[in-house]
């Protein structure tokens, strides 16, 4: 007898573009497509982009998410086969991540939440540079830092802005956040900092009626910050489906070595 598959249900996405939607047509028609609230698994066909909003929308249910590569970026993506994909589901790898949220108060006392599955970042809302003040599980590690922003990246975000920016990449389940400044100026040599992923982090707008400065949380930004809070989300755990040999550890790893 042939042991069921724990992944019978499969619900998929696409994003817009026409590459994604002809693969979309093409599983739907050969494997079914569920409603997402019924699945056993969520099946996106995209980019990273659409891997991110994926995520953020079924970031409550648990349910896993595995990603086929019909978009621009493809480092959170499978290779796409429409070929025996319930026998990929059942061998595929399955990485845990937690996302940070963001609790920004603007300069009218407004305090807006949001998570982020990449990372957090403050940057400068005009030509001057932003003044900022840096704690660390509330006590003052830097008064002053002097830059077009700064960014707290998850290591499942950490090859992204943050790698662009210089900063650190981390193991997937390093139990770490990358904190990496954006252009510094000053402190002219700092190169930012590995904090463990309990670290609350708070970031203080210096000026911000002359040097304004906006947050972002992934794709949600708040303009005109005056403090930022960062803290790692233990209570949401989102759950990632990668081929074997090709799992976002070894992905990540690679990287590092520039391949």
């Amino acid at each position: 007898m042939t042991k069921p598959s724990r992944y019978e249900r499969i619900a998929f996405v696409a994003s817009p573009s026409s590459e994604a939607q002809v693969a979309f047509g093409q599983l739907a028609a050969q494997y079914g497509n569920c409603d997402p609230k019924d699945a056993d698994v969520v099946v996106a066909l995209g980019g990273d982009g659409l891997m991110l909003q994926t995520l953020h929308h079924h970031m409550r249910t648990g349910k896993p998410i595995y990603g086929m590569h019909r978009g621009t970026v493809g480092f959170l993506m499978n290779e796409y086969s429409t070929h025996d994909l319930r026998a990929r589901l059942e061998t595929a790898q399955e990485s845990e991540i937690n996302p940070l949220l963001m609790r920004a108060t603007d300069v009218n006392e407004r305090v807006h939440l949001h998570h982020a599955i990449n990372e957090v970042y403050l940057f400068r809302q005009t030509s001057q540079a932003a003044r900022l003040r840096i704690l660390i599980d509330e006590r003052e590690r830097m008064p002053e830092l002097i830059a077009d922003g700064i960014i707290v990246a998850t290591p499942a975000g950490s090859t992204a802005y943050n790698l662009s920016a210089q900063g650190p990449i981390l193991p997937i389940n390093a139990a770490l956040l990358a904190l990496t400044p954006i252009s510094a100026f000053r402190p002219r040599r700092w190169r930012g900092a590995l904090l463990p992923n309990t670290a609350y982090v708070v970031i203080e707008v210096l000026e911000d009626d002359k040097r304004p400065v906006a947050a972002v949380a992934d794709h949600e930004e708040v303009r005109r910050v005056r403090r930022v809070e960062v803290l790692s989300d233990k209570s949401i755990s989102m759950r990632m489906l990668f081929d074997p040999g090709h799992s976002l550890e070894e992905r990540i790893l690679r990287e590092q070595f520039g391949y």
